[in-house]
């Protein structure tokens, strides 16, 4: 049975893909590192507590005693490093220095970990937001140069840089993909989709930056998952993978969309200040994973926006734990009397 750690795995994309990872693949057994953060919620996770294939671990991958505790108790055929302060406005408000401590030198000692545990492959999932802002025409491809326009983007790139020097100096098996704005379930409501969702359901304003015309490039989080797992399987060592829906639309529409499925007026729409510095538009290229390694995008965007506000809608305790903060107190129930690392 093959063992692997996924970092982060408390978070939006990192539980989705614990989940999915766990239902396609019977000969895996996954370790799940997490600092529980603000973002972090084991909620995510209810019901895998009883699957012996499962563990979780509460680490912080830029703690040096962590990351080395974690590494003695366990022997890894993959890292999947998810763990990352992803919140733009946070790294805009609050200053940069803890999206450098996990985002860069958390990185960097789990490739130093991976490197002299002798880890066959490592997986780092980043963002199309090292590429900066596109032009009216065209989309991001892996020869894109880095142009990170944020603090939380500029740390990803940093880091991307480093899981390159690794593979290109010390011969680690490293691959990276790039992915385009997610939704889902589990998504931490200061996102884009759920804070939409959150608040047309309570009927408070919708708030959207500048004139609501910014393009993202939306895609699904099982599709994500998906993508992830065939760059592990059949990735070549030191390429980079972008994965995006092809479905790049401005905010707005994804908004009006919102209030249209669920029955509410337009007149919840605020337009708010625009956000220092804020990307006018990212659309991704995914020609390379789909070529390579025959990945599609099974969902299109209307069947994954009903399937996320159906699940919404029949999580409204989740949502509500969350909104209120009372998610933190899922860990003391599970594991209050455990050991935080090994």
């Amino acid at each position: 049975m093959k063992k692997v750690c996924v970092t982060g795995g408390a978070g939006f994309i990192g539980s989705n893909f614990v989940r999915h990872l766990l239902e396609s693949d019977d000969d895996v057994a996954i370790v799940n590192v997490d600092a529980l953060t603000y973002a972090g919620n084991l909620e995510n996770l209810a019901g895998l507590e009883t699957d012996a294939r499962y563990t979780f671990v509460q680490g912080d991958i830029s703690c040096p005693a962590d990351v080395e505790s974690l590494m003695a108790a366990h022997s890894f055929d993959t890292i999947f490093n998810f763990a990352a302060e992803s919140h733009v406005d946070r790294s805009l408000h609050f200053g940069a220095q803890t999206f450098i401590a996990t985002n860069v030198l958390g990185t960097q000692l789990l490739l130093d970990a991976a490197r002299a545990a002798e880890v066959r492959r490592f997986v780092q999932i980043s963002t199309d937001e090292v590429y900066g802002s596109l032009g009216a025409e065209g989309r991001f491809t892996e020869a894109t140069p880095l142009a990170p326009n944020n603090p939380y983007s500029a740390t990803k790139a940093g880091a991307d840089c480093l899981v390159r020097a690794a593979h290109h100096s010390h011969g680690l098996d490293a691959v990276i993909t790039r992915c385009s704005n997610n939704y889902g379930p589990y998504q931490f409501p200061e996102k884009l989709i759920p804070l939409m969702i959150a608040n047309a359901l309570e009927d408070k304003p919708l708030p959207v930056y500048g004139d609501g015309q910014h393009v993202r490039d939306w895609i699904y989080v099982r599709d994500h998952c998906s993508a992830i797992e065939a760059v592990w399987r059949g990735g070549r060592p030191g390429t980079v993978y972008n994965i995006g829906g092809l479905h790049d639309v401005p905010n707005i529409d994804i908004v009006q969309l919102i209030l249209k499925q669920l029955g509410k007026p337009a007149s919840l729409i605020t337009y708010v200040k625009d956000r220092p510095g804020h990307d006018r538009r990212y659309a991704m290229d995914n020609t390379r994973i789909r070529t390579e390694l025959q990945w599609e995008p099974t969902f299109t965007f209307e069947a994954g926006l009903k399937a996320t506000i159906d699940w919404y809608l029949a999580n409204s305790q989740w949502l509500q734990h969350v909104r209120s903060g009372a998610y933190r107190h899922y860990y003391d129930r599970l594991y209050g009397d455990r050991d935080a690392v090994g």
